[in-house]
Order: C-alpha cells, then structure tokens, then sequence
C-alpha cells in the first residue's frame, strides 16, 4: 500500500520518505471514515451541485430546494421550513435537528463524486473546510448535525459504522496526522 502525504509533501517531504506508524493508522482510520461520508445520511447534504440530495439512492431532493449563499435554503423554500429541530414522526417524512442546512455555499464541502484521497485532503485543508484547525475538526464530529445521521427517522439507514467507532476513527485519522490515502 502506497501513501500519499497530504500534510507531508505540502511542507517539502519527499513522497517516498520511510512510512511511519502514525501514517498507516491515519490511513486506515480514513477509510473507517470514509465509508461513512459516502453513505447516504452524509453525501445528501453534501453534493456536488446546489440541490441537496435525498433518499437512499442519493436522488435530487423532490421539492428542489437551493442551497442558498448560507446553505439554509432561499425565499421561501428555507429548510427549516419542512426540517424541524426534530425528527417529524412517520414514514418518509423530513428528518430534523436545530441546525439542519448544507455547507455555505463559499465553502460546500463536496462529498460526492470524491475519492478517498481528495476527500482526505479537502477535509484536511484549512482553506476548503470552512477554515477549521485540527481541534475545531475532532469537535466536528461531535456536531449534533454530524450525529443525527445515526437517527434520520423512521426506515432511514444509519451510517455502516456505529457513531463512536466513527468519531474514534476520525479522531484516530486527525490525531495520527491526517493522512490521504493514495490515488
């Protein structure tokens, strides 16, 4: 298995420096990551366009809302008009939590259509992730935004990994220096 050194090579280390522990298990616990960014419960707030996407199968969301210059929507179509600040009960009704939006939209924070490397090293840059440092990112998992994917109502599928495991992998991938995965 090759590494790329996002953080590395930015400070003038060669590519084919000797792999240190650290790097291994950041990578590893990046795919943990991973895995979970690319399900459905994160990728349908994080599109590549400016209609959030909806729906196990990642399809345009139905009422076409916009993301809006502060990811919370525009005119009337705001989320928080259907997105209460919780789960509305029944099936195929809009999940909910206080701070529902996307990312702004000078910082939408693309999931979709990322690779593992080039999602690694956007989460990891300062200027391409609403300008967190390494301790403003370990609390972003925390986030009750980033948490309520484990419980988006009813019949809505969690992330493949269990909330902890996920936060201890993020963790463990940022504490052990962020690395990306190879192309």
């Amino acid at each position: 298995m090759s590494f790329s050194f996002n953080n590395k090579s930015m400070m003038g280390y060669a590519d084919d420096e000797i792999i240190n522990n650290d790097s291994v298990e950041s990578v590893h616990a990046f795919m943990d990551v991973y895995k979970v960014l690319m399900s459905p419960r994160c990728m349908n707030c994080h599109p590549s366009g400016d209609i959030p996407l909806q729906g196990d199968d990642n399809h345009l969301h139905t009422m076409f809302p916009r993301r809006g210059k502060d990811g919370k929507g525009v005119y009337a179509m705001k989320c928080q008009n259907c997105h209460q600040p919780e789960n509305t009960a029944g099936l195929h009704t809009p999940p909910g939590n206080p701070k529902w939006q996307l990312p702004p939209a000078d910082m939408k924070m693309v999931f979709q259509g990322r690779s593992a490397h080039d999602l690694a090293l956007q989460i990891m840059d300062y200027n391409k992730n609403g300008h967190k440092n390494k301790a403003q990112l370990l609390e972003h998992a925390r986030d009750t935004l980033v948490k309520a994917a484990w419980n988006m109502g009813e019949r809505r599928p969690a992330p493949p990994t269990a909330y902890n495991d996920f936060v201890k992998a993020w963790d463990t991938w940022i504490d052990k220096g962020g690395y990306a995965p190879s192309k």
